[in-house]
């Protein structure tokens, strides 16, 4: 098995860490007695050559043949997991740039192959799918592999490895040069649509469906009847999935993802699905619950995704309100509060839930009842002031502590943090502000504090009760900060808090610009902040917040012209939009800020949205008619029917909705 080992120099090849002379160690104890600590080692392995992929490092050509050693042997206690990181590795080699792939790695794959396909003949299934799974997801061309994996199909008995198969096959008989066995492939492919097996027909689809387009779409049907099998199960022990029917039900469902009018028809029959009382073969829980749950999800992918299906699918999700599962009903709520107030027709219905403390069994532990507040924000309904200030109060939340933002493509439920669900309600700041002032008050929590003058700076002059206790924050070390951005979006005279904001703003702190923006704010005089802001705001480095607070001075920033001209060509998008925003509000001119903003905007018109954007939207707006050119660029971005956004999960909502609002309101004054 480790013949050739010592020949290799470690230390000087690289892995994720750097030098990589702990392989071999790793590899040893993989072989080792000890189940725990053999797992261990290659999970070890696994984090060191692979990682979260991007690259194929200079260690994994010299590892592949000793990990298929392992992986070959069946006294190895980790051969599963071992066999799997030579699948992920060889699907990473596939993805990954050229000049990211490990010089060594094409020579090693070639001499690796053929004991990669001698695996598929192993005696036990899970080796075999291992195998299978790793042949589907290589870069090996189709006239290498088609011929072992058409023979072994013929032999193959076990449901889960020929699941594999087809999925291999598909993938093998697209890769050129594909050879002679390629139309066998693919005629057993087309034959196995219509197989008697609903989850080889599921497999079949999947397989095929990028020769044939439209099959998806016009075999619904058969993949509804996969996922209501009750033999779905057998996905879970399969390489490729390895997931039960949620996992199922998104499988299919991304094949359906460019198509909403199909996808939503697909969600829309998986949410008919009744309660029911059957378990499914791990004796987990009910398999009704799962599909329930699994639809929810795939009908969050779908909503995340598109808005046409926006009014087809709510009253569906709002029918799993009060569903006997905790996962559905927060799921279901979680979904209403996503899209907002498109779901206000079901506030009443999300207004009951405000005292279900029912608990997901996820490690935050939300609950039903903080889901239902945050979909009665959404909505701006009322109905919400009464919990969120019991939670400002200290009752027990599940909301998040801080604010996540999350990339990716897909929907992730989950909650906000409390301090975001307040700053969207500006119109129940009155009712909310006592609570928000009794907390501030007594917290000693300086990141709280600060959370909570975000929301007194969003809620801007309807918080102006609060000024008297940011002043005594304003005298804190640790809290000024907070309470001089709260001040600042107030924007509220203040003789005492000016005093202490210009003290603020002339000592040498890297916070001094906000100092002096908040003194400017709170009544002071705009040459003073000026002498600090203005600075701040065209030198290198950070400056883009900076300049977005140079833009409130107006016309009393015309001295610094020069440099919003020049900055306004900048390079970086933030810096050239603020100081774009910024020369026109002092200056008043309109050719350079209008061209710098649609440089920032143009690709939005083709539905690319990067955050910047909407800034830039809002700004083009208060620039008025000169912005006709954004108007006509932009004219079609209502009609979009994918959303718009970068981060996913409830932003991704709000975002699509910010956006298209900004839009909407360019185009009224670019008419």
């Amino acid at each position: 098995m480790w013949e050739g080992l010592d020949a290799v120099d470690w230390a000087g090849l690289e892995h994720n860490y750097g030098p990589a002379q702990d392989v071999p160690g790793l590899l040893g104890r993989c072989a080792g007695p000890d189940r725990r600590d053999a797992e261990e080692a290659a999970d070890d392995l696994r984090n060191l050559l692979f990682h979260q992929g991007g690259w194929i490092c200079p260690a994994a050509p010299a590892a592949l043949p000793f990990l298929l050693r392992l992986g070959a042997r069946a006294d190895v206690l980790c051969r599963r997991s071992v066999l799997d990181l030579v699948a992920v590795l060889a699907a990473e080699a596939g993805r990954v740039a050229e000049k990211y792939l490990a010089p060594g790695w094409a020579a090693a794959w070639e001499r690796a192959l053929p004991e990669v396909l001698a695996l598929l003949a192993a005696p036990e299934a899970e080796v075999r799918r291992a195998a299978a799974d790793t042949l589907a997801d290589c870069t090996s061309p189709g006239e290498l592999i088609l011929p072992a994996l058409l023979d072994h199909w013929r032999t193959e008995s076990d449901l889960a490895t020929r699941l594999d198969l087809v999925v291999a096959l598909g993938a093998a008989s697209r890769r050129e040069p594909a050879g002679p066995r390629t139309a066998e492939a693919v005629e057993l492919l087309r034959a196995l649509l219509d197989d008697p097996e609903p989850q080889l027909c599921l497999a079949a689809v999947r397989s095929t469906a990028s020769r044939d387009p439209g099959l998806a779409e016009r075999r619904v049907d058969l993949l509804l009847a996969a996922v209501r099998d009750p033999g779905v199960d057998v996905w879970r022990h399969t390489s490729v999935l390895g997931g039960g029917v949620r996992a199922v039900q998104n499988w299919a469902g991304a094949l359906l993802a460019d198509s909403p009018a199909t996808h939503t028809s697909y969600v829309l029959r998986l949410l008919a699905d009744p309660p029911q009382s059957r378990t499914d073969r791990t004796g987990g829980a009910p398999l009704a619950d799962e599909r329930r749950i699994g639809a929810l999800a795939q009908a969050g992918e779908l909503l995340h995704r598109w808005r046409s299906p926006v009014d087809a699918l709510l009253p569906a999700v709002a029918a799993r309100l009060d569903d006997p599962n905790i996962e559905v009903r927060f799921r279901a709520t979680e979904l209403l509060a996503c899209v907002g107030p498109a779901a206000a027709v079901h506030a009443d219905a999300v207004a009951g839930l405000v005292d279900d403390t029912g608990r997901r069994g996820t490690r935050a532990g939300e609950t039903v009842a903080d889901a239902s507040l945050w979909a009665l924000a959404r909505m701006n309904d009322e109905r919400c002031v009464p919990g969120l200030v019991e939670r400002l109060a200290g009752a027990p939340s599940t909301f998040s502590k801080y604010g996540i933002h999350a990339g990716g493509k897909h929907h992730f439920p989950s909650l906000p943090a409390l301090h975001e669900v307040l700053a969207l309600l500006p119109d129940h700041a009155g009712a909310l502000l006592p609570a928000v002032r009794d907390r501030l008050g007594a917290t000693r929590d300086e990141h709280e504090a600060a959370r909570l003058c975000e929301v007194l700076a969003a809620w801007g002059h309807r918080a102006r009760t609060a000024v008297p206790a940011l002043v005594t924050l304003l005298e804190r070390d640790a809290d000024w900060v907070a309470a001089a951005t709260a001040l600042g979006g107030i924007g509220v005279e203040h003789a005492g808090a000016r005093d202490v904001l210009l003290a603020r703003s002339t000592a040498d702190d890297a916070n001094a610009p906000l100092a002096a923006w908040a003194y400017w704010r709170t009544g002071g005089e705009p040459e003073r902040a000026l002498e600090v802001l203005g600075p701040a705001a065209t030198q290198d480095g950070h400056r883009h917040p900076h300049l977005r607070k140079l833009a409130d001075f107006g016309p009393h920033a015309t001295g610094l012209a020069d440099g919003l001209r020049a900055l306004a060509r900048s390079k970086n998008e933030w810096t050239s939009v603020e100081a774009a925003h910024a020369l026109w509000a002092a200056t008043g001119e309109t050719e350079i800020p209008v061209r710098a903003l649609l440089r920032a905007v143009r690709s939005l018109a083709d539905g690319h949205y990067v955050p910047v954007m909407l800034t830039a939207v809002r700004h083009l707006t208060r620039i008025g008619p000169a912005a006709r050119p954004a108007g006509r660029l932009l004219r079609g971005v209502p009609d979009l029917d994918r959303r718009l956004y970068y981060f996913s999960g409830w932003r991704g909502f709000e975002t699509d909705e910010s956006i298209r609002t900004a839009v909407d309101d360019l185009l009224v004054v670019a008419d």
